[in-house]
């Protein structure tokens, strides 16, 4: 009576998280792998060379066995409870190992294969076509073309790559969960708004230390912190304690990036790839590692100028108000927030009472009607893995039912950091059938307190527009099979519907939708909308550049002989040598804690958040032409990008949407560069 092996009997058959314990994941998995096997076994015997026979067969083998990892390695990025992170190697390892086996199956491989060579005379629709040329490219990708002696050799490389992600991950995890800076006089603390000290009082009370004030490394906490605190020590212990909290000690991911890096380069070497960044980029809109370097170069020239000038004009502003121009890392946020005020008269601080969490939902799920026809019903009757998530039902302008939207979006101990878009269920045929998706946004945003609700910054809108883009993306999903539907895209491509959804929250007609004031009801006033957009621009040559030395390193990491890295903090402070405005502090490290490349997907592929930027300011470019709520364009957009996943090349999706190729020039405008 496993629930993780029923079918669920809820509506929409939502996931009933109330009956699924930690002890179900391991047996389920293994009834799970073992019936996805015995499914594999009927596709190598059959005799039936077709798509539906082959590749069909294949993709639904491991229906169940898909349902249950979506739903574990969910519930372990955003509800990591002991028990779960107790089974999740022996999780990872059972389904590292079995995804080995299934991709070193020498007689399923001529079974695609034999699909494969025979497509053109099969009378297959293109997103079939696409379907099986994905498939033969999965199978050479990992292995199938290499000796039994190679295909060992890779099983191991894929065992280790599979338990160091998940160690650098739960080492990020960890470090966080287990700082606390405490403070006990008040008057350490000038400079902070009420209702950070408010909530830091409440977390210093959760952690027993009652009439204190506690800051952790969560951003509600942490960044607040490092803009407003005006005792420099202060700053800089957190922030020393941040920059090295997986650099040195307990929690150290040193070693875990050097083996990393080790295996990567001799996997894509196994496979006949010169490097890792030639093996990933194969599978990407950038095709080549040169590109993605001219890439690079190309924006960091443009932006390097402005970056120098941003970085000059906090350094007079420091000089005026101290006496001295030393400028650190941990002095850039607190400065940077006092020159806003003296240039904009613009503190972030008091877009908050606009910006009420239940408002921002309520104004995204109007713009989502308003573009798209999506009606968001809350449904207080289906389970949820925790109290704090939101569930609702989503309908379609015709009033039929598009999929669940699960929302979740206050810091836990228990819940990695940052912010992201993951499914519970994707699109697409499975179990004999077209299903819908299950797709849920996770944040980390400031919590409510005794006296105020959520209050968001504008960072924080920001971040809850651009998931609500990447679950859109889930959401709206058309394409047929699964592997192609929602975000199966290209990772320099997934970032577009995501991105373009944070335009609107600079624009006063959508402002007006939501950002009224808690307490009065009064809308947000237009000269503060104006500030909105302004500052959209400010210091916008130092972030740029900050993106392209983190892109940077990413590329550098992969193209280096990792035999060659003895240091980890050496390596990376050469990266960044060309990008440094601020002096180092000779300790710390970014890549320590940098889970995107190391344990999250993005492995020579950070380039991909600029090279979206790019994508999503020309096609917001092309709505302000037409009318930000303009039908007839977001209807383009709906079909030829959001509903189309991975059915068809996406610079072929981006045309058939915009009419030509994206230009640099409206993300280089936008950002005030040119």
């Amino acid at each position: 009576m496993n629930p993780l092996l029923q079918d669920s009997k809820l509506e929409f058959e939502a996931i009933d998280f109330s009956l699924i314990k930690p002890e179900h994941y391991l047996p389920a998995l293994k009834v799970a792998i073992n019936e996805a096997k015995e499914n594999i076994e009927k596709v190598k015997k059959c005799n039936e060379i077709s798509f539906d026979s082959i590749i069909l067969a294949e993709e639904c083998s491991a229906d169940r066995l898909d349902s249950i990892v979506e739903i574990f390695y969910a519930l372990h990025s955003a509800h990591c409870i002991d028990e779960l992170n107790e089974i999740a190697e022996e999780f990872n390892e059972e389904l590292t190992k079995y995804s080995s086996d299934i991709s070193l199956d020498a007689d399923l491989f001529a079974k695609v294969k034999q699909v494969y060579d025979k497509k053109d005379e099969m009378n297959l629709n293109s997103e079939q076509l696409v379907v099986i040329d994905n498939s033969y490219k999965g199978f050479t990708r990992n292995g199938a073309l290499l000796n039994d002696a190679d295909k060992e050799i890779l099983r191991e490389i894929d065992q280790k790559l599979s338990k160091l992600s998940l160690n650098f991950s739960e080492n990020i995890r960890k470090a966080n969960a287990g700082y606390l800076l405490v403070v006990e006089d008040e008057k350490l603390l000038e400079g902070m708004p009420a209702g950070i000290l408010e909530a830091a009082k409440e977390l210093a009370s959760q952690k027993e230390q009652a009439g204190k004030w506690a800051f952790n490394f969560d951003y509600p906490s942490y960044i607040p912190f490092m803009q407003y605190c005006k005792n420099r020590e202060l700053r800089k212990e957190i922030w020393t304690a941040n920059s090295t909290k997986t650099l040195k000690g307990e929690f150290d991911n040193s070693e875990l990036i050097k083996e990393t890096l080790v295996l990567r380069k001799q996997r894509a070497n196994l496979l006949g790839y010169k490097d890792h960044p030639s093996f990933v980029l194969e599978r990407r809109m950038a095709g080549n590692s040169e590109r993605v370097m001219n890439f690079i170069g190309d924006i960091t020239e443009k932006s390097k100028t402005q970056a120098k000038a941003d970085f000059q004009r906090i350094q007079n502003l420091k000089k005026e108000l101290t006496g001295d121009d030393e400028l650190r890392s941990y002095d850039s946020s607190m400065y940077s927030e006092l020159l806003l005020m003296k240039e904009l008269d613009f503190d972030d601080e008091i877009l908050r009472p606009y910006f009420k969490l239940e408002n921002v939902l309520e104004g995204v799920f109007e713009i989502a009607k308003r573009l798209y026809g999506l009606t968001f019903i809350e449904r207080t009757d289906l389970p949820k893995y925790h109290a704090d998530v939101k569930v609702y039902e989503v309908k379609d302008d015709k009033g039929e039912y598009v999929g669940l939207y699960y929302g979740d979006y206050f810091p836990r101990p228990e819940k990695r950091p940052g912010a992201w878009m993951t499914t519970f269920r994707n699109a697409g045929f499975q179990f004999g059938e077209t299903k819908r998706p299950f797709v849920c946004n996770v944040c980390n945003f400031t919590k409510p307190t005794a006296t105020k609700p959520s209050l968001l910054t504008l960072d924080e809108v920001m971040t809850l527009f651009h998931e609500f883009g990447h679950g859109l993306h889930g959401l709206l999903a058309k394409s047929h099979y699964k592997s192609v539907a929602g975000t199966n895209v290209f990772w320099d491509f997934v970032e577009l519907p995501s991105q373009i959804m944070e335009n609107w929250v600079m624009e006063k007609e959508c402002l007006d939708l939501f950002a009224r004031h808690y307490e009065t009801g009064e809308s947000i006033p237009e000269e503060l909308i104006t500030k909105i957009k302004e500052s959209r621009k400010f210091l916008e040559g130092m972030g740029t550049l900050r993106q392209m030395s983190l892109a940077t390193l990413d590329m550098n990491w992969h193209l280096a002989d990792p035999s060659a890295i003895e240091d980890i903090y050496n390596f990376e402070q050469e990266s960044f040598k060309p990008f440094n405005l601020y002096p180092s502090e000779g300790l710390g490290s970014v890549s320590t804690s940098f889970g995107h490349i190391f344990s999250g997907g993005y492995s020579s592929g950070y380039y991909s958040y600029k090279w979206a930027e790019v994508l999503d300011a020309d096609a917001f470019a092309y709505f302000k032409e037409n009318g930000i709520f303009n039908k007839e364009v977001a209807q383009s957009f709906k079909e030829n990008i959001l509903e189309k996943g991975g059915s068809v090349d996406p610079m072929e999706l981006y045309k058939r949407f915009r009419g030509k190729e994206p230009s640099v020039d409206p993300l280089l405008k936008r950002a005030g560069l040119i």
